[in-house]
């Protein structure tokens, strides 16, 4: 390792108390909260919910904090020089006992122009599905302006969203534009952009966490939507023992490791960070344990990473770059 001030980070999870929220962040994870828990926020530069570190020296420091001491030896070079101060990318675990609400997200452009903010594309792995457990992406049809505003002005949208029954090891990819909604009973893992912004176009008629109806964005989504019919899953063989790609964008790319024994991973060619979620298992990275259901930051001045583990699934992200070799 370059800089002996940096090492394996682990943060404090924030957990965000959501209408459709459960329990099994909770309970699956151990993660420490009651009521509706519906989003375990890992890693976040999202401001006002910037990540605290919890382990070893740096327990305590913010993410922001580390980015303005260590700059490119904890992000990357490349990383550095296209974020500046701001982390881009923002690490959850989610747990829908209810439908979430139908939505969408803007891309850069439109994010920026609007709210000065980062567009959302995101990915998503299914960690849990109960029984028919699906989720909403697309439209079940071929679909134009004109035709979603007359169903929606009817109060019929249901009837054109399309749904994907889903299970345990699937995956997607959420462009900007794609309307779509995790359905209850699934919890998985999510990988997007750094940003917050949300157009909610459905909310099956649902009062929010005071009781009162939450703000739908009719107007604002009309013109992001994404009317053509695209298929969102994610195509990929796992295999024990070696990196399988599951996601390459232009904003992160993600590999699946399925291990059953010890790997080393020379990460000396990529210039990013990487980011590590374990969704079955524990091992220990750099020596730093790493559980089910918990996330690991290592910096980008790390040259190698050594899993030690007697089974273990992880995802793996990092901005792209130079290969992994």
């Amino acid at each position: 390792m370059k800089t002996s001030n940096l090492y394996p980070l682990k943060f404090e999870p924030q957990l965000k108390e959501k209408v459709w929220g459960g329990t099994q962040l909770s309970e699956q994870f151990e993660k420490k909260a009651e009521g509706k828990i519906g989003e375990s926020w890992e890693i976040s530069g999202v401001q006002d919910s910037v990540s605290l570190v919890s382990n070893g020296v740096l327990a305590g420091k913010s993410l922001t904090e580390l980015i303005h001491r260590f700059g490119s030896d904890l992000l990357g070079k490349d990383v550095a020089r296209q974020f500046g101060n701001e982390f881009p990318l923002l690490f959850k675990f989610i747990d829908a006992k209810e439908d979430l609400s139908v939505q969408l997200h803007p891309d850069d452009t439109v994010a920026g122009e609007r709210h000065n903010s980062f567009g959302k594309t995101e990915m998503w792995y299914v960690l849990h599905a109960e029984e028919n457990a699906r989720l909403i992406l697309g439209f079940n049809q071929e679909m134009d302006k004109e035709t979603y505003v007359n169903y929606l002005s009817k109060g019929k949208i249901t009837q054109i969203l399309n749904e994907v029954h889903v299970s345990r090891g699937d995956a997607f990819f959420i462009a900007p534009g794609t309307v779509h909604a995790i359905g209850a009973g699934v919890m998985l893992a999510e990988i997007q952009q750094t940003s917050d912004i949300t157009y909610r176009i459905y909310d099956w008629d649902r009062p929010g966490m005071d009781g009162k109806m939450r703000e739908l964005h009719t107007d604002l989504a009309l013109d992001v939507i994404d009317f053509s019919r695209t298929d969102s899953q994610l195509k990929f063989t796992q295999k024990e023992d070696e990196e399988t790609l599951i996601c390459e964008s232009p904003y992160f790319v993600t590999q699946f490791l399925k291990l059953s024994r010890d790997m080393k991973r020379d990460v000396s060619r990529i210039d990013s960070f990487l980011v590590y979620m374990c969704v079955d298992g524990e091992a220990q990275l750099n020596d730093v344990l790493l559980k089910n259901g918990e996330t690991i930051l290592i910096p980008a001045c790390t040259e190698r990473v050594d899993i030690h583990t007697q089974g273990a699934t992880l995802l793996e992200v990092y901005i792209p770059g130079n290969d992994i070799k």
